[in-house]
Formats: C-alpha cells, structure tokens, sequence
C-alpha cells in the first residue's frame, strides 16, 4: 500500500514565506534595544521641541504666530507623548490581532517566527514610547473612551486584510511624521533616537501588512472586499484623530478652547497629512479598498 506524505503547512506558501525569510534576516542583522540604544539619563533640555515645528496641530494659525517660543516647545513636547501614548495603544492591538491570526499555524514556519519577531519588536517598542513621553515631561494621553472601545471590538474581530491594511494605515502615518522628526536637529536627541529606531524597524512591518494584505485580498469576493474597505477606512478614522490628545493644549499651558478649533480648522497641518499619505492611498488604492463608502472617513481624517 502505497504511503502518502503530508506536506508541512509553511511548504504551501513560499512566496509567503520568502518574505518571512528575509524580514528576518533583516531584524538578526539590524535591530535595536531602546533600553542600550537611547540616552535615558541626561536631563530633558527645554530648548527643544518634540517634533518638527511644521507637524505641530498648531503650526500656521493665528495662535501659533502668537505663542512665544518656549510655549511652541512645550506643545510640541506634549504632541509627540500624546503620538507615544497613541502608538503604545495600537501597537497593543496589533499584538493581539497578530497572535491571533498565527495561533493554530505551524511555529516552524518562517512566517510564524516572523510574526513573534515583529511582536517583540513592538513590545520594545512600547515601552520605549512610555519611557520617551514621561522624559518629555507628559501626563499618560489616552484615546477617548470611544476610541478605546471601538479598538477592543476591533481587535476581537477584524481578521484578514482588515487587521493587516489597517495596522498598515497607523504604520505609514506614523512612518511619515518621524522620518521628519529624525532628521531635525531642533528636535530634542533622545526623541531623534527614538524614532529612528521605530522607522527602521516598522519598516519590515509595513513590508509584512502590505504582503499580507494582498495575499488575503486574493482571497475575498466582492461583498468581503467592500466590507471590510470601509471597516480599514473607520479604524484609520479612529487611529489618526486620536493622535493628538485634545489635552495637549491645556497641559502647555495654552487656552484649551482657543486652541482645539484652530487645530481643528488647521488648513496646514491638513495639507501635511493629505501629502505625507500619498503612498499610502495609492496602494490602498491599488488593492481596491478605496470604495465611495471608505473615502468619506480618509477624507474626514484628511488623508486624501
């Protein structure tokens, strides 16, 4: 009797795995440990800002020409530990939906070892992030409570590309801004080294959601596709509005009122989202997930 040989589940998917192989060569060659890597111990220097000047909700209105120098400091300071605190938060979603796509597959294959590679990086990366805002000198932002909640469900449900686009939407927003940040020297240094280390790591993330993103689309009908279009739309909603704590303002010490509807109103800081995201929709764009219903939520968010 002729004997049949099972073949292992990660030797059906090579292109999958290719990736997998390289991403981690990729990390046993370049990685990095934030507790080494960034300078925790010389005191915070109040003669930096937190982020470029230009990314500041603030930057071109009425009431940022208004504020002194040492308050656009301080807002921006409280800026980037509110992107930190915004970042810890997702980067915990990611884990979850990430462990949960690759609980029953088999951890041999390299996509599996891949997918635990990349969690331990984000776990890095979080307490990195904390460690930085509380440097800055930032109380603990959180995302509003409806944020928080949508986010549980999100995290329970969402499989597939929706999981894998939308960890991509919060990825390359973020990617965007701290490559500015990293090159400017009027930044403060220990934030310029933190978000090095996030952009040269999430690029081997950004890489997997895109190639997991399509492999799943391959795989969804029509009614599936435009489904979850509009589910990966409302996610990058709620990701980047909640980037910036509304209490930013009040904590550097500016009229709180004043200074959310000028954010709101910000035609620069709009215009900055819309062009850093380009990439990003022409590849959401390319994979068919920028149907009429997602494009009102990326227009409301100002990322097209």
């Amino acid at each position: 009797m002729a004997s049949s040989t099972v073949r292992p589940e990660h030797e059906d998917r090579p292109e999958e795995h290719d990736v997998a192989r390289r991403l981690l060569a990729s990390a046993a060659m370049l990685a990095y440990d934030p507790a080494t890597e960034v300078d925790w111990e010389t005191p915070l220097d109040k003669d930096f800002h937190g982020t470029s000047p230009e990314w500041s909700t603030l930057y071109g209105t009425a009431y940022w020409r208004e504020m002194t120098d040492a308050q656009r400091k301080e807002l921006t300071r409280h800026e980037a530990a509110s992107v930190a605190s915004t970042g810890i938060w997702f980067e915990m979603i990611l884990q979850q939906m990430i462990l949960r796509d690759v609980y029953a597959k088999d951890p041999a294959g390299a996509d599996v070892q891949w997918a635990l590679t990349e969690i331990a990086e984000e776990c890095r990366h979080s307490i990195m992030f904390a460690r930085g805002a509380r440097k800055l000198d930032a109380p603990a932002y959180r995302p509003r409570r409806l944020a928080m909640e949508l986010g549980r469900a999100f995290k329970t449900v969402a499989f597939g590309e929706a999981a894998y686009a939308a960890i991509l939407v919060a990825e390359e927003v973020l990617d965007v801004m701290q490559r500015d940040w990293m090159r400017d020297e009027r930044v403060v240094p220990f934030v310029r080294t933190i978000n090095n280390i996030h952009v040269v790591e999430e690029s081997r993330h950004m890489k997997f959601a895109r190639a997991e993103t399509r492999r799943h689309l391959s795989r969804a009908g029509w009614l599936r596709r435009r489904i979850h279009a509009l589910v990966i739309a409302i996610a990058s909603y709620v990701i980047v509005t909640s980037m910036v704590n509304k209490d930013v303002y009040a904590n550097a010490g500016l009229d709180g009122e004043r200074a959310l509807a000028e954010a709101k109103a910000n035609e620069h800081h709009k215009a900055m989202m819309r062009s850093s995201c380009s990439g990003l929709m022409d590849f959401l764009a390319s994979a068919r997930l920028l149907t009429k219903p997602a494009l009102v939520f990326y227009k409301r968010a100002h990322l097209i």
